[in-house]
């Protein structure tokens, strides 16, 4: 039968080598007997161990499992409590969660349906805007009516003849209407001008607000779709970076500021809309009013000027009606005249040829006696009758002369005058006529 010998240990605690713990140096009782080492020079013991050892090992074990019990019986409690405030805590924590993303929610909602209403309002704004263009424009355009209108009187005035071509109140207005509506197409260019800036402005506010209501709508739906995520949700998964991944991000008063500052540019597009369609409406009113007051003034220019054409006319043709009975009545006279002087003739030669055959009397027969003096005297008197009539023959000649250039200068006048009258009434006045209504010098 073989020896066995045992090589003595030093206990080990196997859970705290399992753990990574330092291992405890080995306790000792006091009065507790020690393992025998045997001798010194044998370097071996007794494979058996004494009764010491067998109850120290057995303390120990008991001890060790019951501090291995109270450690577990805290453990669980500790465990037991911490869990049960964790999910209290999680719990209480995933519900302020779910009721913050219900206030954000509300507050998105809020501020979309404020960016919806003023993108609305811009859209309105634009489209009455791009009406009151189509009205400035065709404004304008009717202008080109009584610019042509205007120009075309003044050119056909031109054509009078003579005295008629004169710078009269019907001109002066003429020129004032041109003058006028040169004013008014530049004043509704610029007005145009300013309702096309307006418009590019409220475009660019509305299109602002289109990417920020974008923004929320999509923001919205998200915090809506995290706001339905339970503990029991198929789909959530874990994020360990998606914290770290909001550092990037704006704040609340920026988030807020930023919608703030959008809706201030409309808010101020939007007045600035309403000022400048009472501006326009305000320019068209009063245009259209002074161009229709200017065409009053015209017309009225007009028709003082006919009627000053026909009083005219209808006294050079009395006149001349005179002229002509004057004329036939000198031509009368003249003949009578010229009858006149020739019937003198015969007594003049009566009495001549007395006087030169009682001229051949002889001696002292050739006596100025009462017949010799009476006949001088009718030969003096027929001379003189004569030669008043040559006077008046001439006088008659000069005024029948006189009276034919009268006759002519009032023809020529007759006709200026029914020249002129054609130009202003059947020219004219009847291309006036085409002057654009109200309603069509307001865009409509």
């Amino acid at each position: 039968m073989s020896s066995e010998f045992l090589v003595s240990r030093q206990h080990f605690d196997s859970r705290a080598v399992a753990q990574g713990l330092p291992a405890e140096k080995e306790r000792t009782e006091p009065g507790t007997p020690q393992p025998s080492s045997g001798s010194a020079t044998a370097g071996y013991r007794s494979a058996k161990y004494t009764p010491g050892e067998w109850h120290y090992n057995y303390r120990t074990i008991l001890h060790q499992a019951d501090t291995d019990c109270d450690a577990a019986r805290r453990i669980q409690r500790e465990s037991k409590s911490l869990y049960q405030i964790t999910d209290a805590a999680t719990q209480r924590t995933q519900a302020e969660g779910t009721s913050l993303l219900g206030e954000r929610l509300q507050e998105i909602h809020l501020w979309k349906s404020e960016l919806h209403r003023h993108i609305d309002q811009l859209q309105a704004d634009i489209d009455a805007l791009l009406a009151v263009k189509t009205r400035l424009e065709k404004a304008l355009d009717a202008t080109e009516i009584p610019f042509a209108i205007a120009t075309d009187n003044l050119n056909c005035r031109g054509r009078r003849l003579g005295p008629d071509l004169v710078r009269d109140t019907v001109e002066e207005e003429l020129l004032k209407e041109v003058d006028l509506i040169r004013s008014v197409q530049a004043l509704l260019k610029r007005t145009t001008a300013q309702v096309v800036s307006q418009i590019k402005i409220n475009r660019e506010a509305k299109q602002t607000l289109e990417l920020d209501w974008s923004d929320k709508y999509e923001a919205y739906n998200l915090d809506d779709h995290c706001g339905r995520f339970t503990n029991m949700s198929p789909d959530t998964q874990l994020h360990p970076s998606s914290a770290s991944m909001q550092e990037q991000v704006c704040n609340p008063i920026t988030w807020k500021k930023f919608t703030q500052d959008n809706l201030s540019k409309a808010m101020q597009a939007e007045e600035a809309t309403n000022n400048l369609r009472v501006l326009v409406e305000r320019v068209l009113r009063e245009t259209t009013e002074d161009l229709r007051a200017q065409c009053f003034s015209v017309d009225q220019a007009f028709s003082r000027r006919c009627v000053e054409l026909i009083e005219a006319k209808a006294d050079l043709e009395i006149q001349h009606r005179q002229i002509l009975e004057q004329i036939g009545a000198q031509e009368k006279n003249i003949v009578a005249l010229q009858q006149a002087i020739y019937n003198k003739e015969a007594p003049l030669r009566v009495a001549q040829s007395r006087l030169y055959v009682r001229s051949f009397r002889p001696n002292m027969e050739l006596c100025r006696d009462e017949p010799q003096l009476s006949l001088e005297e009718e030969v003096r008197q027929i001379d003189a009758v004569v030669a008043s009539l040559h006077q008046q023959l001439s006088e008659a000649r000069g005024s029948l002369s006189n009276l034919e250039e009268s006759r002519m200068a009032l023809e020529k006048d007759i006709t200026c005058k029914s020249h002129s009258l054609f130009i202003e009434r059947d020219k004219c006045m009847a291309d006036r006529k085409r002057y654009p209504t109200m309603s069509t010098l307001s865009g409509y």
